[in-house]
Order: C-alpha cells, then sequence, then structure tokens
C-alpha cells in the first residue's frame, strides 16, 4: 500500500520552500543540531515524517530526518501538522513573538456549573430526615430529598454539606492558582487577570480550558505570520 503523504511529497516540498526560516527551526528544534544553522529544505516526506537538507554556517551540509508523532493519517493533516510543529519549533527556540489576551471571554458550558454544584450537594449532602431549611416544613424536605437519600443509603456514598463545600473550594482554589500561573505568561492587564481568577475559582474548569483555547489561537495566528 503506498503512502498517502510521500506520494504528494514534491507539492509538500514546494510549498515549504516559501518558509526557510521554518525549516531551520525544524532542524534546529526536533532535529536537535545545536550548530549555526543557515538554510535547510525539505527534500522528502511521508506519513512517518520529514527529510531536511540543512547547511552550517562553516558550508557543512547534512540532513535529518524528523518524525511525525504520531504519524500523519492522511495528506490532509499534513499542513495542520507542519504548522503545528512551526509554532512548537518557534516556541522552543524562544523566536515566536505572541501577544497577549487583553480581554475576558466567558465560554458558554460554564453556566452549567452553578448546576452542577447544586446537584452535587444534592446526591451527595442531602441533610438528614426531619430538617427544616429557611422555614420550609420538615415534610416538604425530606420528600424534595427522599430520592438523594435513598441513594445515599443504598451506595453509602455521602458528606457533610461543610465537608463537601470544603472540598470544592479547595479544587476551586486550585484551579483558580493554575489559571494565574497561565494569566502571568499570556493575559495583559490586572483586571482581566482578575476577572479570569476569579470566574475559575466560580465556575471552574470550562473558564481555565477555554482560556488556554484562547492562548493557543493566539500561538498559532503568530506561527502563521513568522516569515
Amino acid at each position: 500500500m503506498s503512502d498517502p503523504v510521500a506520494s504528494k511529497s514534491s507539492s509538500l516540498c514546494t510549498y515549504m520552500k516559501d518558509q526557510p526560516r521554518t525549516l531551520v527551526a525544524y532542524v534546529k528544534y526536533f532535529g536537535k543540531v545545536q550548530d549555526n544553522v543557515v538554510s535547510a529544505e525539505m527534500s522528502g516526506v511521508d506519513s512517518k515524517g520529514m527529510t531536511l537538507l540543512y547547511k552550517l554556517q562553516s558550508g557543512v551540509s547534512n540532513s535529518v530526518r524528523v518524525p511525525f508523532n504520531p504519524p500523519l493519517p492522511g495528506y490532509d493533516g499534513a499542513k495542520p501538522r507542519l504548522l503545528s510543529m512551526k509554532t512548537e519549533a518557534l516556541d522552543g527556540l524562544g523566536m515566536l513573538k505572541v501577544p497577549k489576551l487583553t480581554t475576558f471571554r466567558f465560554p458558554p458550558k460554564a453556566i452549567m456549573t452553578p448546576f452542577i454544584f447544586l446537584a452535587y450537594f444534592y446526591l451527595l449532602a442531602p441533610p438528614p430526615p426531619g430538617t427544616t431549611l429557611f422555614s420550609i416544613p420538615a415534610a416538604t424536605v425530606d420528600t424534595f430529598f427522599s430520592p438523594a437519600n435513598a441513594i445515599k443509603n443504598f451506595t453509602g456514598l455521602g458528606f457533610a454539606a461543610q465537608t463537601l463545600a470544603t472540598i470544592l473550594g479547595v479544587i476551586h482554589t486550585a484551579e483558580g492558582l493554575y489559571t494565574l500561573s497561565l494569566c502571568r505568561r499570556s493575559v495583559k492587564g490586572l483586571a482581566v487577570t482578575a476577572v479570569y481568577v476569579g470566574c475559575s475559582m466560580l465556575f471552574g474548569v470550562h473558564i481555565w480550558k477555554d482560556l488556554k483555547i484562547r492562548i493557543q489561537e493566539k500561538r498559532t495566528e503568530a506561527a502563521t505570520k513568522f516569515e
């Protein structure tokens, strides 16, 4: 069976001719060539990797094989993978200048977090029978929480409300600190950083995941414009 990428190798090699600095970055970063590389070209590519010819400042020429990990499933994945590797190489070599985020974006999925919290407390920390809540009669409270108490009695899983609140608080505090570490590298402005950290502590994983997506988008945009 023929390699789906190798059969179109010449097309990819021609495409990469317009990106000589990117090819040099591939050689230095993925090929781990420490010497002063002055030029490079792609001589061949297949689903498992690419072969790069390069020339050093000393005049010595050589080649290096850069594998694709994982291998490319087909030709359509070649250019996106080359762009991803370009971003990684430029970033690893300190050549990628990524503008910082200056705005906050609230991901729609995060609106589900309060409802998930309520579900946690309902299922894992239901009040014991006979409890009165906010002047609501105990009989009404018992009826509302009877399914949760039945599940708790059947599974043996459950926490005191204060314990569950502490666990969730620790988790979301950790998420806030992680978000702060992302913001220190990729967000400009104390106000935007404060909003990101605060929302991560309140709404959790969806906030910092969306922040990471935005950071990656900025990195890819910067890499696309590089040459």
